[in-house]
């Protein structure tokens, strides 16, 4: 900043505003960058079903575990596709991985997220898998029929 001293009028000021539109376009880039990360859990190949009922979360879920079932009866977790039945060693990875953390897994949401012609049996099953561990919070992930 340089500050001219004159003899009688207004002292002028010069400011660079360089770093401050560097910082702003960092920012952009981060919150551009961060909105898409919520997306990473959603994959392409699942169908949900419409629903009048179904509306946007409110706010995030703390410590959220997105399973995704297809409709051949398989499990999308992370990166790792299995079988309903092979299901179970995953969720105590995520549970422990909870614990070390110091969280506790009961207050875990279970996002279940099924294609629309999935049988609901499976559902039920996947369900009754992360019960079986002690997981208590489910969420039915569904789309927002349009009108």
């Amino acid at each position: 900043m340089r500050v001219t001293k004159g003899g009688g009028g207004a002292s002028g000021v010069e400011m660079d505003m360089t770093p401050m539109i560097d910082m702003t376009f960092q920012l952009i880039a981060f919150f551009m960058v961060a909105i898409n990360f919520s997306e990473a859990d959603q994959n392409q190949r699942i169908k949900l079903p419409a629903s009048e009922l179904a509306k946007p979360a409110d706010a995030p879920l703390a410590s959220p575990i997105t399973l995704q079932l297809t409709d051949g009866s398989t499990v999308i977790m992370g990166a790792e596709e299995v079988p309903v039945t092979e299901i179970k060693p995953l969720l105590l990875r995520e549970k422990q991985l909870l614990e070390a953390q110091g969280t506790d897994f009961k207050q875990a949401n279970i996002i279940v997220r099924a294609d629309r012609d999935a049988k609901t049996g499976r559902v039920q099953a996947l369900i009754r898998t992360a019960q079986e561990l002690g997981f208590e919070k489910f969420v039915l992930r569904a789309m927002q029929q349009r009108e």
